[in-house]
């Protein structure tokens, strides 16, 4: 079984079991939380999507957070002695699927 969840502006499959990062999400290690909207359910061969998923859940535990690797920012305009450099690294939760009710 495999469903299709949307959080944090992005689209995971997940199943369950699965151990994947999300985009920051409030809550304590160790505590579980619903992710967000369910999109669709796959199980052997069905799929579901729409109003017959409109109640389906997602169940994950949160074991962690993390922040990604570094990305450069790098702007410049030739010929014109401009040049800016600045770094990012984006915030992450890592959770573990624990069942999809749906």
């Amino acid at each position: 079984m495999y469903a299709v969840v949307e959080t944090g502006g992005k689209q995971y499959k997940v199943e369950p079991g699965q151990t994947l990062e999300i985009e920051t999400i409030a809550g304590d290690k160790g505590s579980q939380v619903e992710l967000g909207r369910v999109l669709m359910i796959g199980d052997a061969g069905a799929v579901r999507a729409g109003k017959d998923v409109a109640d389906a859940k997602v169940k994950a535990t949160i074991q962690g957070e993390g922040r990604g690797e570094k990305t450069i920012v790098f702007k410049f305009k030739r010929k014109k002695q401009y040049k800016r450099w600045q770094g990012h690294r984006q915030n992450f939760t890592t959770v573990k699927v624990d069942e999809i009710v749906g």
